[in-house]
């Protein structure tokens, strides 16, 4: 079982940046990838950007060149650095650990980005 505990999420205007932190504790040693996903209201939970082990990244196409993921794996942590915020990633953004058998999820961090 992993533990997830995310942070960094609030208010922005647009164009503005964030920086969203998820530290992991618990079995960490089984988890594959670390993730961030986002919920809008009224719309399915979507990829933001996932992380491998191998350091292999994958973005959602409509972040691509504004976001990055990047690791620390020795605070076990995974940020999401968000540059150039537009109001349609308004959501909440939850982190995820992908081991082979589960994926583990954080509470979840509101984003508001204001025109």
């Amino acid at each position: 079982q992993v533990q997830l505990v995310e942070s960094g999420g609030g208010l922005v205007q647009a164009g503005g940046s964030l920086r969203l932190s998820c530290v992991a504790s618990g079995s960490i040693f089984s988890i594959n990838a670390m993730g961030w996903y986002r919920q809008a209201p009224g719309l399915q939970r979507e990829l933001v950007a996932t992380k491998t082990n191998g350091g292999r990244t994958n973005y959602a196409d409509s972040v691509n060149g504004r976001f990055t993921i990047s690791r620390d794996n020795a605070k076990n942590t995974v940020y999401l650095q968000m540059n150039s915020l537009k109001p349609e990633d308004t959501a909440v953004y939850y982190c995820a650990a992908h081991t082979v058998v589960a994926t583990s999820w954080g509470q979840g961090t509101q984003v508001t980005v204001s025109s």
